[in-house]
């Protein structure tokens, strides 16, 4: 396992962010806010993908009253996307979210800074400050010439100093770019001069094809070099396809337990078997699968075998036909086309 940069710990509701807590995973609706029932139903399909936390946007005043009404129907934490208008802030801390994500330079001053915090420390929540490549201020673009780590850690710790001097700590920090070694290197600086809890992501990643990869590449990075204490993959298109990449990439680096691990080799010219549809019909059927369980569909027999014999349960490939392992243990030698069926048959008896 990592060492992890020890951090503060704050409350998202229930969830507990930093301080040695679990890596959480966060993600955004893409719904009208205002439209509570298209904004409840995402919220839930998120939180039945393993979504901890949820983001929602709040650009007017008719989003923010709708807020109680997400809040009361959802059990995931909610989180209140703001810019510009501190009144916001109030009406969606009054509705009863989780925390507030602003940054407290670009409200309107220090008169409204205090209401706001004066109403977070009220309701007991804390605040997210996010800051992107992508809207940094002209003094330090001018003065960094351009956007770079350092640009992106100073223009944060402003925020935070305007959350200090009202004696607010129940802070947590982004620092995003869509380039991954600008936001590799800012988060490392901010990781060596402040103990906030940081929020992790490549932002505006791109489609699921390429921004998996860049996500995969810059969170799984920061994440093994024990940085970072939530994350959020973004992608365009359904969200939840964001906490299913994000599982995964927790799952390899072994930071999250639970759900299904299927290892399937390449594929190589000593494959005998369908493999590539084997091993799609096998992830089709495990989808939803909450309890732990390793699972590999393994091509031929130089290293099928023993891959299939380290997982709960697995299929080793041979000439048209194949081995059914469980638990290390060879079960039985079947046709490849009954491969699929009898793996299930050693998968539910596993999962009863």
């Amino acid at each position: 396992m990592f060492e992890r940069k020890p951090t503060r710990q704050i409350s998202v509701g229930k969830i507990k962010v930093g301080g040695g807590a679990p890596i959480s995973v966060q993600s955004m609706t893409n719904t009208k806010t205002q439209d509570a029932a298209s904004t409840i139903e995402q919220i839930r399909q998120l939180a039945a993908a393993g979504c901890d936390i949820v983001r929602v946007a709040v650009p007017d005043m008719a989003a923010a009253k709708a807020l109680g009404t997400i809040v009361s129907a959802v059990d995931v934490p909610l989180v209140a996307d703001i810019h510009f208008d501190y009144k916001l802030a109030l009406e969606a801390t009054a509705q009863g979210v989780a925390a507030l994500r602003l940054n407290p330079g670009n409200i309107g001053g220090a008169a409204h800074v205090r209401e706001v915090v004066k109403s977070a420390r009220s309701a007991g929540i804390p605040i997210r400050i996010g800051v992107n490549a992508g809207s940094l201020s002209r003094k330090l673009l001018a003065k960094y010439g351009g956007a770079t780590p350092e640009a992106l850690v100073e223009s944060a710790m402003e925020h935070v100093k305007l959350l200090e001097a009202e004696e607010f700590f129940d802070i947590k920090l982004s620092l995003k770019a869509h380039d991954v070694p600008l936001t590799l290197a800012a988060y490392r600086l901010a990781s060596r001069l402040t103990n906030y809890p940081l929020h992790v992501g490549i932002t505006e990643a791109g489609t699921v094809k390429s921004g998996v990869i860049k996500s995969a590449v810059g969170i799984g990075a920061l994440l093994a070099e024990g940085i970072g204490d939530t994350i959020r993959v973004s992608l365009t298109g359904d969200p939840v396809a964001e906490v299913e990449v994000a599982t995964e990439i927790l799952k390899s680096l072994r930071l999250r337990e639970g759900g299904v691990t299927l290892i399937a080799c390449p594929t190589c010219g000593r494959t005998r078997i369908d493999l590539p549809s084997i091993a799609a019909q096998v992830e089709e059927r495990l989808a939803g699968v909450k309890q732990p369980l390793t699972v590999a569909v393994m091509g031929c027999v130089v290293n099928g075998p023993g891959e299939a014999r380290t997982a709960d349960v697995g299929i080793a490939g041979a000439d048209g036909e194949g081995i059914i392992f469980r638990k290390g243990v060879i079960v039985r030698k079947v046709p490849e086309s009954e491969l699929v069926a009898e793996l299930f048959k050693e998968i539910d008896n596993i999962l009863i």
